[in-house]
């Protein structure tokens, strides 16, 4: 379901250049997590006015269900950073 394509189906990209390649998009995804999980945090607390520990546990478990997405699209923004970097030439 989350799974991503070794190649580009529209330009034929081979997205995965050599190993490790990927290790630069966990910096993308904490970028992209935290402010999510704050998101979530914030207004569920000021929603509810619930304990903040409560409202914390909630928020990750609510957080967990997201991470899949920030996953997928912290690659696509690495992606895109070493496109810019170093682009492919065809």
């Amino acid at each position: 379901m989350f799974a991503m394509n070794d190649d580009c189906p529209v330009c034929g990209l081979h997205f995965e250049r050599e190993p490790g390649y990927w290790t630069g998009a966990m910096i993308a995804s904490y970028s992209l997590g935290v402010p999510v999980l704050v998101a979530l945090f914030v207004a569920l607390w000021l929603l509810t006015r619930w304990d903040v520990a409560v409202a914390l546990v909630i928020a990750d478990l609510a957080f967990i269900a997201a991470a899949p997405f920030v996953w997928r699209y912290s690659r696509v923004i690495w992606l895109h950073l070493d496109w810019i970097v170093d682009p492919v030439r065809g």
